[in-house]
């Protein structure tokens, strides 16, 4: 091998290494040490202290000199939230979000699929006392939350045909395929909208409702939550189900997808 094409590899090498540990530390709860960050990258210790000490030099992480641990630096934030600023996805429903927030004071998420899992994008808070911790940036498996069940059951109706003709008993991603597959269906039937309890989190409820492109692709899913506690079935079914369609209406409309109303804020 060339000079040149190995130091291309190398390049490559470790720039994958170099996001998969920053996506590391985006995961961990707490400050992790050396040997933790060294297992997880699956890089020997000496390499991952060389990788973690370049991050630090260029001021994505820090390194706490008594604990010897590692966590990320208040500049990769800013930096993650300017490059979600560009994004057109947050961008044209960010405003929209904001009004859902206002409106029912629970904190609203854009979620979008990444594989089989859910990535929460982008947040707008409440000022509610308890709440649920943020999720920006977490992933959940599709089928654990309500906007990946929402986006997964209008993607295609052969997902849900496929469920329901595996064995009875059998799971799908830990979900009874049988159940999963209703569940689909009815989400399909209802023009995509799913309510879930508990898949975020003992005591958390969760609203979403699809967003889609132009041509009628599903892109996302605007999802509000909350504490069960809050998020009765009539204050779902009657305030907030009707009010995220709206809001999902309006973010389509700016993709380029019409609708057969207009739809408005009261």
């Amino acid at each position: 091998m060339k000079n040149n094409e190995a130091s291309s590899l190398y390049t490559v090498q470790a720039v994958s290494k170099t996001i998969e540990m920053l996506e590391i530390l985006s995961d961990q709860a707490a400050p992790a040490d050396l040997p933790l960050l060294a297992s997880k990258v699956a890089m020997t210790r000496n390499k991952t202290f060389r990788l973690l000490t370049t991050l630090c030099e260029k001021g994505l992480v820090e390194r706490d000199t008594k604990s010897g641990t590692y966590q990320l630096s208040f500049n990769s934030v800013s930096l993650a939230h300017k490059m979600l600023r560009q994004s057109p996805v947050i961008n044209l429903a960010h405003p929209i979000m904001e009004e859902l927030a206002k409106k029912h004071h629970e904190a609203v998420y854009m979620t979008v699929a990444r594989g089989d899992e859910i990535l929460f994008l982008d947040m707008v808070d409440c000022e509610q006392q308890i709440k649920a911790t943020p999720l920006v940036g977490r992933r959940f498996p599709s089928f654990s939350t309500a906007a990946g069940k929402v986006i997964k059951a209008l993607e295609t109706r052969e997902l849900a045909d496929w469920l329901l003709n595996k064995k009875p008993g059998k799971k799908s991603g830990g979900v009874d395929s049988q159940q999963l597959a209703s569940e689909l269906l009815e989400i399909r039937s209802n023009g995509g909208v799913s309510i879930d309890c508990g898949g975020l989190g003992e005591g958390i409820s969760s609203v979403a409702v699809a967003v889609r492109d132009y041509g009628g692709a599903v892109i996302g899913a605007i999802t509000l939550l909350g504490p069960s506690f809050r998020m009765v079935k009539e204050r779902i079914e009657n305030e907030i189900v009707p009010s995220l369609i709206e809001g999902a209406a309006l973010i389509s409309e700016k993709f380029g997808y019409t609708t057969t109303e207009k739809l408005v804020f009261n």
